[in-house]
């Protein structure tokens, strides 16, 4: 399926790979917030707006007919690090209950705002389903 690139003698990171590798068909993952399927927030909470976004990724996944495990890389857009920092525990409850303990390469980058005014994430992702 794939391979985590680990470099020996490097701190093993926490949560997320340093890279993957992967052979088979590829999947591109738009963009995706905090609402629901008809556009709508149910909370302003981060831990809550990462819950609903992740499953909104999953989602998106299995009309490829793809799910978490397949995911590769992912990249975060999150409008404030500090509340991000401060809720990591129930951020990564709310990562591992939707995407397992499956650890992509990631990325996590402070933006001063998104599309949406009510977003406090956008999650972007890649997947690679084997041949």
């Amino acid at each position: 399926m794939h391979s985590i690139l680990q470099p020996e003698g490097w701190a093993k990171p926490l949560g997320y790979a340093n890279g993957v590798a992967a052979h088979g068909r590829l999947i591109f993952v738009g963009g995706q917030i905090g609402w629901n399927a008809r556009c709508e927030f149910e909370s302003d909470d981060l831990a809550h707006q990462v819950r609903q976004t992740l499953e909104n990724v999953v989602a998106v996944l299995a009309e490829a007919g793809a799910g978490p495990e397949h995911v590769t890389s992912m990249t975060w857009y999150l409008t404030d690090k500090a509340d991000y920092l401060a809720r990591r525990k129930e951020i990564g409850a709310a990562y591992r209950a939707v995407m397992g303990r499956h650890f992509p390469a990631m990325a996590v980058v402070q933006v001063a705002a998104l599309i949406e005014d009510r977003a406090k994430v956008e999650i972007q992702a890649h997947a690679v389903v084997p041949d």
